[in-house]
């Protein structure tokens, strides 16, 4: 007599393992979208400190770029290159008086927008169809389609 497994029995196995995958893999995305938020609100409170520093010895703000190759660094190389866990970072300065830094998603997952600026206050876009145009940066609080983060 030959022991094994019948074609259905392996069928019903295969059909629990694909709806155990359907029911999982949507929260693992939605677990590293929010992930990928939290690294980029962290990075925006990272750019705010360093050009706060960076100005107390110098007469402005500075790129990013200026602010990774500093010696020593205000911050890491990926941020200083514009880029780090599926974020694209900017930052920019008026008269050394103001600055601006602001977070969007490299892809078109549901993942916000971030914006921070010499008061501290990291905002977040209220949808995901606001773009972090330099328009927006008004150096006076949330720009319009953002809100303060909590």
């Amino acid at each position: 007599m030959r022991k094994g497994f019948t074609l259905v029995e392996i069928m019903i196995v295969v059909a629990i393992i694909a709806l155990l995958a359907a029911i999982a893999i949507p929260n693992l995305l939605r677990a590293r979208v929010s992930a990928n938020e939290a690294a980029a609100a962290a990075a925006m409170h990272t750019i705010a400190a360093a050009q706060i520093q960076y100005r107390a010895s110098n007469p402005t703000y500075a790129s990013l770029g200026t602010l990774g190759n500093a010696t020593p660094p205000y911050i890491d190389s990926r941020l200083a290159g514009g880029s780090k866990q599926g974020y694209n970072f900017t930052s920019g300065f008026s008269t050394g008086a103001n600055f601006w830094a602001a977070g969007e998603p490299q892809d078109n997952t549901a993942a916000h927008t971030f914006y921070i600026d010499e008061d501290g206050v990291i905002c977040r876009s209220s949808n995901t169809s606001v773009s972090a145009e330099t328009s927006h940066f008004n150096g006076s609080g949330c720009p319009t389609g953002y809100a303060e983060v909590e």
